[in-house]
């Protein structure tokens, strides 16, 4: 039976594949986070990986504080870039598929149609250019590579855009949310069942060329007032949303202003279906309050 070694499997993606490996037969599971093991020692990685057999590692591990990281750049170097290499590299030894989690934040921001795999990676903030370096360095370290980026992603688990939203909904009378940033949301449900199908259909497939950079995100755009309104709507909280410019809420990292993701590669090399993100949205909005 193969083996797939998921790190930061304490974060959002990583409890959505934990859930996926409760109902999957066909393969068998390994999850560690920083406490099982760390992914920038590299002495740490090379002896995990001689005492298991791993034929896929999906790294969900990553530093995503994206304002402190303009402060702790070494401690987010170390995270999204030393450590994807050091994955990759350990991968490529046992002739293992590596699975790298990277962002739209790679991106400046600055087309007006959503963005290809091939369009040049100009990133403007510390957070998006370690993750760039991480997908350079796990690309250059195994042919046998896909980095996954993703945008904008919430669950039920863990910190997130959605869940603040949820909390401040019912401290709040009012609040006021960026609209000219524009993206889309990503449950990461969803990406977890996309990441299965990637794996099933490389056991299927003799040829090698499926490998490389990938877009995934949620169908549709949205800015974070829009994902906000959605939010609140489908949570059934009455509160007052104000739209506000970016510059009205300055932070440490910039952020872009444009980072759609053209998803059109991994459907049809996949044949993955993308649901849209408002419907991802209800689901998982849903399952909190089955949860609650």
């Amino acid at each position: 039976m193969q083996q797939i070694l998921v790190t930061g499997s304490n974060g959002q993606l990583g409890h959505e594949l934990q859930l996926i490996a409760q109902k999957v037969e066909n393969y068998k599971f390994i999850f560690v986070d920083i406490e099982e093991l760390d992914i920038t020692n590299d002495d740490a990685v090379a002896n995990f990986f001689s005492q298991h057999s791993i034929d896929f590692c999906i790294n969900c591990a990553a530093y995503t504080a994206v304002d402190k990281a303009e402060e702790e750049r070494l401690i987010a170097i170390e995270v999204n870039a030393s450590g994807p290499k050091i994955l990759s590299a350990n991968c490529k030894k046992m002739g293992a598929v590596f699975i790298h989690i990277s962002t739209d934040f790679v991106f400046d921001g600055k087309l007006n149609t959503p963005y290809l795999e091939s369009n040049y990676a100009r990133p403007i903030s510390v957070y998006g250019k370690t993750k760039r370096k991480g997908e350079v360095e796990a690309l250059v370290e195994n042919p046998r590579t896909f980095v996954l980026r993703t945008s904008w992603l919430y669950s039920t688990f863990g910190g997130n855009f959605m869940k603040t939203m949820r909390r401040l909904g019912s401290e709040r009378k009012e609040l006021g949310i960026v609209y000219d940033q524009v993206g889309a949301p990503t449950y990461a449900r969803d990406l977890a069942n996309a990441i299965m199908q990637i794996i099933d259909q490389v056991n299927e497939d003799t040829y090698q060329d499926i490998f490389g950079i990938y877009h995934y995100s949620n169908a549709g755009i949205c800015s974070w007032y829009d994902f906000a309104v959605a939010i609140f709507e489908l949570s059934n909280i009455s509160i007052k949303v104000n739209p506000i410019r970016t510059e009205e809420y300055p932070l440490p990292a910039k952020r872009p202003t444009y980072s759609v993701l053209d998803t059109n590669k991994i459907k049809s090399t996949f044949n993955i279906e993308i649901p849209h993100w408002r419907g991802s949205l209800k689901n998982c909005i849903n399952k909190l309050k089955e949860n609650a």
